[in-house]
């Protein structure tokens, strides 16, 4: 008997097994994707952190310790590749003579490489010409100096005396901030910057320079073996945390541990996690909505299973017997759907990602599908077994002879109940405390090896999607019944005479046509979201390498430098648009320090981009309009407004060093407004004046960095021709290397796999949403065709019939999908500013694919209509002979 039902199912009902099969698929699909990409990604994050660091350990060897012999602890803890002694001296100055001309410098440090340090540390030390051992100035010192390979330059030690070497090369140091660490101390009490004048020395030439000098340490640079890590980044940083706090015990105070290398973990740890609330707050919705086309489409064949069960009863079969025809009908979609969920997924990280297992080791790999396997079963039993095993308790043999809807005639409970407003309501609350000024998503205290997650906070969109879809539910319903004057009036150029029992029909099906609607809304909003918070984030993205580079190319002069803006000039070669000079000096407001930026207010904005979200107390333009017509008005940070209880107006007193006395000298400003961002300037406090109006006041004109306008195109390639231009007299940085500097690990990794995986299912969802279920519908319904057209409809009136009801299921959807979207948009970014940097003004709504994904469920709809429209045509006697 179960071989003869299957074979049954197979026959006959192979729409609809084909269509539950897809839907248990696609969820299968969707999970096993996405689980694995997230675990792939995390070890990518980790691989990327421990590539980053230059030098693993900094191990600091405390004063009165034997250098030495913290050598051989450090050499004899597990998991130490190699480990050098590296000499620390501080100077009180450089001098050097050339061309007739002396340059002297302010305090700096000496470093004493031993041999092999270059081979064990590749990355910490760059060559930019001369040769790449002996004495080797930094790119600044050098510009400050005017010295090149070949010079002589003094030295100036505390105790020592000024010693005298010969320069061999000019090199560029590209973790300066971790190797001049003050090892030990928290954050906020690091060296604001690292020095300007270095010098590296062999550590022979080191010691005998240094005899007799002051303030001379030992640090031992250490390479850790990272290969052995554990793949998640929160794991790895507990490892080496607890690795350099093990060094540090056994050392008993003699030795203390920078921790270059957790310190890159450790910030790998939280963009791991901001990974995996992407993973659920993107991720999870997708497989949700593909369990419910599922149940959905198991839904859309309910009638026609109770009738079967109803005559199954009557000929005698039992319960378990019925039971376990239904369980053979879900073993079949949980097994066949899983199986072509995985095949999905395996074609999917394939083409997307060149493997199968989308980059993760084999272990995780076979978990993550074992998983979504298990959920497409759990699913399937779900859909189709849990029904059966309920009609079976709950309706009679009698009730399988009746219609649902005369069945049913009670509104469901939630809709008595107001449980979508109270969702709605729910979620705004949770979304009013989650997105506060002191809220944080993801907490991970520097140094900390616990890492939490405000997962409530995933309430607020949750609650919000649900609550949308089921008052979506509810304004059909009420559309349905108590509107069908309304819809016959609105089906009538389609159906003509049959209007007002189209109008009938569809008010008749009002719970089915409801949750049809709700279906394709929120695959549309899933779609929706997932796309503009994708593109929203990649539009920040090129903000912040934007703000941070300056513009397309942008050249940085050394500290100190006088170069006019006429030099700008010179570097407007081939593709160059325009060269803007931009000053920068510093500040006294009060005892604060602060970054001072001088610019041209009327042509700035022809080679950077200054977006209104910058500012605050105007727009771009209107400040920069400020500027120019009052050349003495000042814009402030908003810390600054708020520490100085600042108003629109207000006289800021400003100390900057005078050119021609060296000395500070007081200019008066005046309060415009307020700069939160501004290109290369910092993320805290700085100020924006106008250029002409400083070079006035302080008898200097000098330009601090030129940006570049390249039209966007041939950054690199401009980039490269003006730093073989100008050698190592300045900075030349662009776009591109920028996007690679600021962009974390989620960025360049995460974010693009698990959004380009989830569009893809995004599509086939609304399409699925919108054309199996109206399909399936229409399908079950071929009985009221017949009896339609046995009472003489023509085919042009079951045409419209078919067409109208596509019609407002498209407009139903898309509609309300679009609306649960755009709120859903506006949630997501604002509960996950964290990812954002900086913060987003507005959405970016990406035309293109929305297009796509509504082109695809209209055409579905399309499809499903056509098909019913060709089945609505077999001759009536045949079809209730069938049925």
């Amino acid at each position: 008997m179960i071989t003869a039902w299957a074979h049954g199912l197979a026959r006959h009902r192979t729409g609809r097994l084909l269509a539950a099969l897809t839907g248990i698929a696609l969820a299968v699909a969707l999970v096993a994707a996405l689980g694995s990409f997230l675990t792939a990604s995390k070890a990518t994050m980790t691989q990327r952190a421990v590539r980053s660091v230059a030098v693993d350990w900094q191990v600091q060897v405390q004063p009165g310790a034997d250098p030495d012999s913290v050598l051989s602890l450090v050499r004899a803890a597990g998991g130490t590749r190699a480990a050098l002694p590296v000499g620390y001296a501080r100077t009180d100055g450089f001098t050097a003579s050339v061309q007739g001309s002396t340059q002297a410098t302010g305090p700096g440090m000496v470093l004493g490489l031993p041999d092999g340090y270059r081979a064990r540390f590749p990355d910490a030390v760059r060559t930019l010409s001369g040769s790449s051992t002996g004495v080797l100035l930094a790119q600044q010192t050098a510009s400050n100096l005017h010295a090149a390979p070949g010079d002589t330059i003094g030295i100036r030690f505390p105790g020592a005396g000024l010693r005298q070497v010969r320069v061999d090369g000019v090199v560029d140091l590209p973790q300066a901030d971790s190797l001049f660490q003050t090892v030990g101390a928290p954050s906020q009490s690091q060296p604001t910057a690292p020095p300007d004048n270095v010098v590296l020395l062999p550590a022979a030439r080191f010691a005998a320079l240094t005899r007799g000098a002051t303030g001379v340490t030992t640090q031992i640079h250490t390479a850790r073996d990272t290969t052995r890590l554990p793949s998640d980044p929160a794991s790895a940083f507990s490892a080496v945390t607890g690795a350099a706090h093990h060094l540090e015990a056994r050392s008993a105070g003699t030795a203390l541990v920078g921790n270059n290398v957790g310190a890159a973990l450790d910030s790998a740890r939280q963009d791991a996690l901001y990974a995996q609330i992407l993973f659920l707050f993107l991720g999870v919705p997708g497989a949700v909505l593909a369990a419910a086309l599922t149940a959905a489409v198991a839904s859309a064949g309910g009638e026609r299973r109770r009738q079967e069960q109803g005559l199954l009863r009557l000929r005698g079969l039992r319960p378990r017997q019925i039971t376990g025809l239904a369980g053979l009908e879900a073993a079949l979609i949980g097994l066949l759907g899983g199986l072509a969920g995985l095949g999905i997924a395996t074609l999917t990280g394939r083409l997307a990602f060149g493997t199968a297992s989308f980059g993760a080791s084999a272990g995780t790999w076979s978990v993550w599908y074992a998983v979504a396997f298990v959920l497409g079963v759990a699913v399937a039993a779900g859909a189709v077994l849990v029904p059966a095993l309920r009609d079976l308790r709950t309706v009679t043999v009698a009730d399988t002879r009746r219609q649902e809807d005369l069945r049913r005639t009670r509104s469901p409970w939630w809709l008595r109940y107001g449980l979508d407003f109270a969702l709605l309501i729910c979620s705004w609350l949770v979304f009013r405390a989650s997105s506060g000024n002191q809220y944080a998503l993801v907490l991970a205290p520097e140094g900390v090896p616990s890492i939490s997650v405000s997962y409530w906070a995933f309430l607020g969109p949750a609650l919000l999607w649900i609550g949308a879809a089921l008052l979506l539910w509810r304004l059909t319903l009420l559309a349905l019944t108590h509107g069908r004057p309304g819809l016959a009036r609105l089906v009538r150029p389609l159906t003509a005479t049959l209007a007002g029992t189209t109008a009938a029909v569809l008010a008749r099906r009002r719970r089915p046509f409801a949750r049809s609607v709700v279906l394709l809304a929120l695959a549309v909003s899933f779609a929706i979201s997932t796309a503009v918070f994708n593109a929203t984030y990649h539009q920040q993205a090129e903000v912040d390498a934007r703000l941070t580079n300056g513009a397309d190319v942008t050249v940085t002069e050394p500290p100190g430098a006088r170069v006019p803006p006429a030099a700008g000039a010179a570097l407007k070669i081939s593709g160059v648009r325009h060269a803007e000079p931009l000053q920068h000096r510093f500040a006294y407001v009060g005892s604060d320090l602060q970054d001072l930026y001088g610019v041209r207010p009327d042509t700035v904005a022809d080679a950077t981009s200054l977006q209104d979200a910058y500012f605050a107390g105007g727009t771009a333009d209107q400040l920069m309009r400020r500027l120019a017509q009052r050349p003495d008005d000042l814009l402030v940070s908003a810390e600054t407004v708020n520490d100085f209880q600042l108003s629109p107006g207000d006289t800021v007193n400003l100390r900057i060093q005078d050119a021609r006395t060296k000395s500070l000298r007081t200019v008066p400003f005046h309060y415009a407004g307020i700069a939160k961002e501004f290109p290369t300037a910092p993320k805290d406090s700085f100020f924006v004046a106008n250029a002409s109006y400083i070079a006035k006041a302080t008898g200097d004109d000098s330009v601090g960095a030129f940006l570049l306008d390249t039209g966007g195109t041939n950054q690199q390639r401009i980039a490269a021709r003006l730093r073989t231009q100008l050698g190592t007299g300045a900075t030349v940085t662009d776009l591109t290397q920028t996007r690679g500097t600021v962009g974390t690990s989620l960025t360049s990794v995460d974010l693009a796999g698990l959004t380009r995986i989830e569009l893809a299912f995004a599509v086939l969802l609304a399409a699925g949403a919108g054309g199996l279920v109206l399909a399936l519908g229409l399908a079950e319904r071929r009985r009221t065709f017949a009896i339609a057209t046995v009472l003489g409809a023509q085919p042009r009136h079951l045409r419209g019939m078919v067409l109208s009801e596509a019609l407002l299921l498209a407009v139903g959807g898309l509609a309300g999908g679009a609306l649960i979207g755009w709120a859903l948009s506006e949630m997501l970014v604002k509960v996950l500013t964290g990812v954002f940097d900086p913060p987003p003004a507005t959405l970016s709504i990406p035309g293109a694919y929305l297009a796509l994904t509504g082109a695809a469920a209209v055409a579905a709809l399309l499809a499903a209509a056509l098909n019913g429209i060709r089945g609505s045509h077999r001759p009536a006697v045949e079809e209730l002979r069938d049925l």
